[in-house]
């Protein structure tokens, strides 16, 4: 640990981050230092999200971070760094869908245990606020509406995804129209990185009661921006694609590219975690709250790869009828809760968004 920053001038507090190196998390870090918190980051810096050399040296940080290389599933490394803070932005996990189910050891210990292990470093602490960085995975499949009514269609099933049939049919064969989600939603994760955010937003819940602690869970939708990692499957799709057009290639869009998604700058994704740690400030203990994240506005995955082709000039999209069975169709969700309790607004419109990130720089691939 390098030594702590000198927090008596900080209106704020210390804020812990874990993950603080990373996409994310860096950015978190960015907006805090400018708010008047104090920061600290919590980073492993792992080979397969920071590349083989990167535990060796120090990430690109501010020089006012107080930097503390370490695994948040070690318990004495999460006492250690929680010396003296105020509240914690817990950006830490394994994301993405994976590769396939050998991933799962890796997201339960790496999402699941490391939350635990920092929740109980956080009872023993008496540190009492938290923010906890959830998905948009935990709802599966969104929102839908038939002739019949509403409602939450079953997983797809493999044999209509090999005959190209991609949109979801009610019991009776009826298409579905997709509809915004709400937070109070059933849930229903479909991979094992979904049950594993899920599972976080529990263990945060069970803290919360147990201990008195206020927590906010930010289901993120698709978060793109400079600075993603590029060339690995786990960065989700944004970057594949502007990985794609670095190389010179043509982004190959899955399924038909109409499947709905919300792609979110990763700055408005900082800027609803600071919200969300004033909130946390705010309110009475055993206090827990779920908040989606999102810019508002619709596209799908095919208009994405195709503004991102144009900003860039680069190759025309691909439209390849491939799919990931893991997937889900259309997910969309009303971010207005966020809006109106913590006064929260995105400020990076689509195509502005996406004409700066066709030519920012990403990260250097894991393992170089």
């Amino acid at each position: 640990m390098t030594t702590p920053p000198d927090t008596t001038g900080s209106p704020l507090g210390l804020l812990l981050v874990t993950g603080g190196a990373g996409f994310i998390g860096s950015e978190i870090v960015a907006q805090a230092l400018d708010a008047g918190w104090s920061v600290r980051v919590l980073d492993s810096l792992r080979a397969d999200v920071h590349g083989s050399a990167a535990a060796s040296t120090r990430p690109d940080l501010d020089p006012r971070v107080d930097f503390v290389l370490g695994d948040v599933r070690d318990a004495a490394t999460v006492d250690a760094a929680l010396d003296g803070v105020t509240a914690v932005c817990h950006q830490a996990a394994k994301v993405g869908l994976g590769v396939d189910f050998q991933d799962a050891p890796d997201y339960v210990d790496s999402n699941d245990v490391g939350t635990a292990v920092l929740l109980a470093a956080l009872d023993r602490a008496g540190v009492d606020r938290v923010v906890v960085a959830s998905s948009m995975v935990v709802y599966g499949e969104g929102s839908y509406r038939g002739p019949h009514g509403t409602v939450r269609p079953a997983a797809r099933r493999i044999a209509d995804l090999d005959a190209g049939v991609f949109d979801p049919r009610d019991e009776h064969g009826d298409l579905l129209e997709p509809q915004l989600i709400g937070e109070d939603e059933p849930l229903d994760p479909r991979n094992v990185y979904a049950l594993s955010k899920l599972a976080q937003e529990h263990l945060v819940s069970s803290w919360a009661r147990s201990t008195g602690g206020r927590a906010a869970a930010l289901r993120y939708h698709n978060v793109y921006g400079p600075g993603m990692p590029q060339n690995t499957p786990y960065a989700g799709v944004a970057s594949l694609f502007r990985s794609a057009l670095e190389r010179g290639e043509a982004p190959r869009v899955y399924e038909d590219g109409a499947q709905r998604r919300d792609f979110v700058h990763v700055s408005d994704i900082a800027s609803a975690n600071l919200a969300a740690l004033a909130w946390t400030g705010e309110q009475s203990p055993d206090t827990v709250r779920a908040f989606n994240v999102g810019s508002g506005a619709v596209h799908t995955i095919g208009e994405m790869a195709e503004a991102l082709a144009r900003h860039a000039d680069g190759p025309t999209p691909v439209v390849t009828g491939q799919y990931r069975a893991g997937d889900v169709r259309h997910i969309t969700a009303s971010s207005e809760r966020l809006q109106s309790e913590l006064g929260w607004r995105p400020r990076v419109a689509f195509d502005d968004g996406m004409r700066e990130f066709a030519s920012a720089p990403l990260r250097a691939p894991a393992g170089d």
